[in-house]
């Protein structure tokens, strides 16, 4: 039995997908409204923020893939209780488990992010989510529980991924809107088409001697804004217009209104190259398949 807890998810839900397809059958979705998503998925509703729900979610799994999201009004009230509980389950229960992380932890320059960059957060949601990463790390290197972290830069892919990328840029030209870029067009920025993200979580999951580390989840090459949007332009056959938005306006902009004002702590690493490696994973497992740029975009237009 593999359980993924926050199914309904982009990263959830792939990773259903993903584990159905290649490795197993037997699948647990849970959430507060798990939504089948193949034929065999066993169903169960939980409340995480509860060790009763918790335990009973993960108990008889094998492995349990952590791909929880909370509203960001909810994370300091919810996440940390949400991790505690799921790590004693997973203690508890002997199950394994693969954990989906992000990048908010890293520092807001231009360093290179690789798989064991120094946690260096600034700002609320930032010193959180290093302080749950370093909770699970203790976990691990304890031997309380066996552990695997897969981390990944910002996302943009298919459907309704919800990234700073897929709002501001394509779903704008979906819409026949002028693209939004915020701060620079000219930085790199490394994005991981989410479907890969899902996959490599899934693959490090079925994989006993990944356990106990860190990963970095493999992305395409960096890019900067003005190349994605150059070719997005060629692929749909579309002269794109698009604003760059200096941080003035953002931080006018979030006092009236909410999105904008939870972006602000972000914001500052959209002034750097953000180059983040994936080589140990690359290495690891070769036969890993990246999405290019390229083949992203034909998919999120359909062409």
């Amino acid at each position: 039995m593999q359980t993924i807890l926050g199914s309904n998810g982009q990263i959830g839900t792939e990773v259903a997908k993903e584990l159905y397809k290649n490795y197993t059958q037997d699948i647990r979705l849970v959430g507060r409204k798990p939504k089948q998503i193949n034929p065999t998925d066993e169903l169960v509703k939980a409340d995480l923020f509860k060790y009763e729900d918790a335990y009973r979610a993960i108990k008889g799994s094998d492995v349990v893939y952590f791909t929880v999201g909370l509203p960001y009004n909810l994370w300091d009230s919810q996440f940390p209780t949400i991790l505690d509980n799921v790590i004693r389950a997973v203690h508890e229960t002997g199950a394994k488990l693969a954990y989906f992380d992000n990048t908010y932890m890293y520092a807001k320059d231009d360093k290179v992010q690789v798989d064991d960059s120094p946690f260096e957060p600034v700002g609320h949601k930032s010193t959180l989510r290093g302080e749950m990463t370093e909770t699970l790390l203790k976990a691990m290197n304890d031997g309380y529980i066996d552990a695997v972290i897969g981390r990944a830069p910002e996302f943009y892919g298919p459907d309704h991924t919800q990234s700073i990328t897929n709002t501001m840029v394509f779903n704008r030209v979906k819409e026949g809107k002028r693209a939004v870029v915020p701060l620079s067009d000219s930085v790199l920025r490394t994005l991981i088409w989410t479907p890969d993200a899902s996959r490599a979580l899934a693959l490090l999951g079925n994989t006993p001697e990944a356990y106990g580390q860190t990963w970095h989840l493999p992305t395409a090459p960096s890019l900067s804004y003005k190349d994605i949007i150059a070719k997005t332009g060629k692929i749909i056959g579309q002269d794109i217009k698009y604003s760059v938005v200096p941080m003035w306006a953002f931080k006018l902009a979030s006092y009236f209104n909410d999105n904008a004002k939870e972006l602000l702590e972000l914001l500052p690493r959209y002034k750097y190259d953000n180059v983040f490696k994936s080589d140990k994973f690359q290495k690891q497992f070769p036969n890993f398949k990246i999405t290019s740029f390229d083949e992203g975009i034909r998919q999120i237009f359909g062409k």
